[in-house]
Order: structure tokens, then sequence, then C-alpha cells
């Protein structure tokens, strides 16, 4: 059985091997597996969990890089189509430490895995995972969109059924096309993980308690809202927990999410008690973010274990 079955987003990722510097100067680039549903399959798989991802490449030799790297991470690539349209995603970032990472979206007139229809979804997978992560971007066009739709009917309300609010404001028309699809989707998941702009998107508001309530009254079990130097808020109808962030020296934060996302889906999975789900996604979130890619970046559960470990003690100590 699949822990962790993701839908989403997968490519190359064009990273440069300098930092502060702008693409126009940029003279070496190195090459990554990512796309955020990747990602989150591969954070999945780095903790020992059989995680499988469904998307699409095209049918060139980046794809074929895709499809390689998601197997030698240890990801199921078998339901990641070969699409003989449109090429390959290919997505550039500037690096500019701390918190500036300008992203470089090559994916118009579309992606292939913007291209997953209904019919093409195994939903006896969906229905098997023990855990289904999806994205709001799959939601952005058509046929994705009815297919995401497609695999929760098949599921339905399934227990760790997580929407990841994902907002890229390039892939939508409007923020309120966006809002209205992630309004849909909320009530076909259990779970919700969005940032406080990602929830403002979704609910309509910035404070995090309000977001979380809003989640909730949508259905939703769990609802997990980041708040950056804030730290992560967690609620469930009968708890609420706030954890703080991790610090470290961040090189590139444009992973972090979504190592984030594969600690939770550990912790969920194996039933830890929300306090400790959250201080090890953060932990795993921070660790990405003192490394330059994504997929390859994401840490072991015994360097997770370890971030923690040291997080307590400097808190003791402080």
């Amino acid at each position: 059985m699949i822990d962790v079955l993701a839908i989403g987003r997968c490519g190359v990722d064009l990273y440069p091997m300098q930092t502060g510097v702008g693409l126009e100067d940029v003279s070496v680039f190195g090459r990554f597996l990512g796309g955020s549903a990747a990602n989150v399959a591969v954070a999945a798989a780095r903790l020992g969990l059989r995680s499988a991802l469904i998307s699409g490449v095209g049918e060139d030799p980046f794809g074929i890089f895709v499809r390689t790297e998601l197997a030698r991470l240890g990801v199921d690539n078998r339901y990641v189509r070969i699409d003989g349209e449109y090429p390959t995603p290919i997505t550039f970032c500037e690096i500019f430490p701390p918190d500036r990472f300008p992203l470089y979206f090559y994916r118009r007139p579309s992606a292939p895995d913007l291209q997953l229809r209904a019919e093409e979804i195994d939903t006896a997978a969906v229905r098997s995972a023990a855990l289904y992560w999806s994205t709001l971007t799959g939601l952005s066009e058509q046929p994705s969109h009815d297919a995401h739709f497609a695999a929760w009917r098949a599921r339905g309300r399934a227990r760790h059924t997580v929407l990841d609010l994902d907002y890229r404001p390039v892939f939508w028309d409007s923020p309120a096309a966006a809002a209205s699809a992630a309004q849909r989707a909320l009530h076909q998941v259990s779970v919700a993980v969005g940032n406080i702009e990602e929830c403002e998107v979704a609910v309509g508001e910035r404070d995090p308690h309000r977001a979380a309530d809003a989640l909730l009254d949508l259905g939703v079990e769990l609802a997990v809202v980041k708040q950056g130097p804030a730290g992560v808020l967690a609620r469930t109808r009968d708890e609420s927990v706030t954890v703080p962030p991790v610090a470290v020296e961040v090189v590139n934060g444009l992973g972090a999410g979504d190592g984030f996302g594969g600690s939770l889906c550990r912790g969920l999975l194996a039933g830890w008690p929300l306090e400790k789900t959250l201080r090890h996604a953060n932990a795993a979130g921070a660790l990405v973010a003192s490394r330059l890619e994504c997929s390859t970046a994401m840490p072991t559960a015994e360097e997770i274990a370890g971030l923690v470990e040291q997080s307590a003690v400097g808190a003791v100590d402080a």
C-alpha cells in the first residue's frame, strides 16, 4: 500500500549556484527535480514512507530526468504520465537570502501536470493511500481541475486527505478565481495547510486563529497555519497548538514548505501528538531552508530529530 500519494507539479529546477546575483549575471546553474508535489513525495520517501506521485512530464530529455530522479529518490513514478504536446516545465529562481527568492515559471501555454484527465486517475490508488496530498495549483486549469475533483469523489472525505493551499498568483486569472476553487476544494478534504497569505486567499482571513477557525468551519478536521517568524498554529475542534520557528541560517527558503509537508505526513500517519508533529515539521522546513536545492535537500528523520533536540536545548538555555 502507498503511504503518501501526492498529485501535482513536477518539473526541473534550474537554480543558480551563486547567491545574491540576478539571473542576468548568473553563469552556473544546478539542475534538480522540482515542483511542490514532487518535493513533498520526496520528503516523505526520505523519512521512510512509501510515496508515489500523480503528475505529468513532457516527451523530452527533461521528462526522462524527472521520472528517473523520482525513482532514484524513492518515489514511485508509475502514475507520472508522458505528454506528447507540452514540454516538461522549467523553473528558475534568484537567491537573495534571507527572505527574497523570486521564481520564474516556464509553464506556458500549459504544463503536463495540468493536463491530467479524470479518466487517467487511478482511483483505486487514491482510495487506498494512507494519505492523499493535493495542491490548490492543480485546480488552476482544466482538465486538471476536474481530475482533482474526480479523485476526491473516489476517496471521499477520508482521514488524511490533505490540501496544500499553495497559492501562486501567476497560475490564476485572479485571486477571486483561486478563492472560489479553494472554497470548493476545502469541502473535499480533512486537512488544510497554508501560510498566512494563502489562508487569506482561501478564506479571507489573515489572523491565524480566525483563519484556522474558518477552515474548520468548512469541515476540515485539522487546520495548519504557517506564520513564518511567528511559528506555526494547528487547530482541531478540540485542540489548538502553536510552536515557535526553528532558527537556522537561511540559504534558500523555497523548498521549506515542502519539507514541512513531508514531515507533517509522517507525523499524521504515525499518530503523533500535534505538538510533536509540528515541531518536527518545523525542523524539517528549517533544514531545507538552510540548503540550496529543494528535492535533494529533504532531510532524514535523524537530521530532523537532531535539530528538534538542539532547538529544545537552546530554548532551555535561553
